[in-house]
């Protein structure tokens, strides 16, 4: 795992009642640079790894920016950062890391967002801006709620920002797909309602694989404790009701590679030799979960996993 890094909380702004915005300074020293689309993990001090979109411009280093929503069924994460962190307060997180960049050779970007989701497009409308490229941004929001950067977006983005506030507008993702030029790319962020919608609407009005693009960076979701041995240690886990295995690996010093915790990326993928898991990955082809499981959101659901670590 790469040296993570120490920052300090510069200062704290409540955007919804729901979201807040996170701006992160270094203690010494400027920040590594990131691209557009890039993340970052803090390790907060409970105990909990989180990833989040890096939302500020890329071409300034002298901070990250990041936006939270609390979450209703919190596993620690969004709660303590809504509840108890404070300016001044000192953070480690991982150095930036990409999984959700601009194609390079898209003539045309539709950038699709819903909520919280906006964050990533944020640095991409930038980016894009910057390039003179073609693009829309398309924003489904809950007005008072998960409206964040809404005021901001329209004055940059002018008619480029189109809106779909609950209620009044529906984002219909077969419509916007229809008819678009060859060499149009389209991105979405937000709930897996919408990802699944819009991956089948593009699947079934013939889009490739290349030009759908994706990020969801979703906690893992609980489930029933279960047990995990380590073949080549003989060392016996357990894994609680509310926490993934790959936590479970961690707080017990097995650190396995990982950058979304959440079944996308597929740096986690850890082999196995028997046990009965529940797969929760969008990642693993079925001939390959025969074999191997994405311990950031896969689960035991029967006989204990022996895993080939």
């Amino acid at each position: 795992m790469s040296a993570l890094l120490d920052v300090r909380v510069a200062a704290i702004r409540e955007l919804t009642p729901v979201i807040r915005e996170y701006r992160l300074e270094a203690l010494g020293g400027a920040l590594p640079g990131f691209s557009a689309g890039s993340h970052v993990q803090l390790h907060l001090p409970n105990g909990r790894r989180n990833a989040y979109s890096l939302l500020g411009d890329p071409a300034d280093t002298r901070q990250y920016r990041i936006a939270v929503r609390q979450q209703e069924a919190s596993r620690g994460g969004s709660r303590y950062l809504h509840q108890q962190l404070r300016a001044g307060d000192v953070l480690r997180l991982s150095a930036p890391a990409n999984l959700f960049p601009l194609h390079s050779e898209a003539r045309k970007h539709l950038l699709v967002a819903a909520g919280i989701g906006i964050t990533p497009f944020l640095a991409h409308s930038r980016e894009l801006l910057r390039q003179g490229a073609d693009f829309e941004l398309h924003y489904a929001y809950r007005a008072g709620v998960s409206d964040a950067y809404l005021a901001e977006l329209r004055q940059l983005l002018g008619p480029r920002l189109a809106e779909y506030p609950a209620g009044q507008r529906r984002l219909d993702p077969a419509a916007l797909l229809r008819g678009r030029p060859l060499g149009s790319h389209v991105y979405a962020c937000g709930p897996q309602s919408l990802l699944l919608d819009l991956k089948e609407q593009a699947a079934a009005q013939g889009w490739s694989d290349r030009r759908v693009h994706w990020e969801a960076f979703a906690a893992p979701e609980p489930g029933q404790p279960f047990r995990v041995e380590l073949a080549r240690s003989g060392r016996q886990l357990e894994v609680g009701a509310d926490q993934s295995l790959l936590e479970a690996l961690e707080a017990n010093g097995v650190e396995i590679p990982n950058l979304c915790r959440g079944g996308v990326c597929g740096q986690c993928q850890t082999p196995y030799l028997k046990g009965d898991v529940e797969h929760r990955d969008h990642f693993l082809a079925a001939a390959e979960r025969s074999n191997s499981l994405m311990p950031c959101v896969s689960r035991g659901c029967g006989s204990p996993i022996l895993l080939d670590i």
